[in-house]
């Protein structure tokens, strides 16, 4: 069983910066893979990045690529998520989430996904 708790969530105009952290309680974090997904109010959770076990390879949906960066530090058991040059768009609850299958090196569906947070709120501001 791995626990997920994101922070770093908060109101920010835009064109400004958050990071976000997702902090895992399990000592096997290394052994899962990770990722960040968002839900806009009234709209489905998407996938937004994801990161290998390693940390060795990231993937990010369109509309945030050259903008947000993923990385993990697995002595942690925290993974990150830096976001710049924020949108309006950009507004929602974002969810760390895991997946603890062998099969799995990077996590693009909710159908991949093991375990969930509780999520964090990042309001951006026009």
């Amino acid at each position: 069983q791995v626990q997920l708790v994101e922070s770093g969530g908060g109101l920010v105009q835009a064109g400004g910066s958050l990071r976000l952290a997702c902090a895992a309680s399990s000592r096997s974090f290394s052994s899962h893979s990770m990722a960040w997904f968002r839900q806009a109010p009234g709209k489905e959770r998407e996938f937004v990045s994801t990161i290998s076990r390693s940390g060795g390879a990231t993937y990010y949906t369109g509309s945030v690529k050259g903008r947000f960066t993923v990385s993990r530090d697995n002595a942690k058991n925290t993974m990150y998520l830096q976001m710049n040059s924020l949108k309006p768009e950009d507004t929602a609850v974002y969810y760390c989430a895991a997946s603890s299958r062998a099969t799995t090196v990077l996590i693009t569906t909710t159908a991949m996904v093991d375990y969930w947070g509780k999520g964090t709120l990042v309001t951006v501001s026009s």
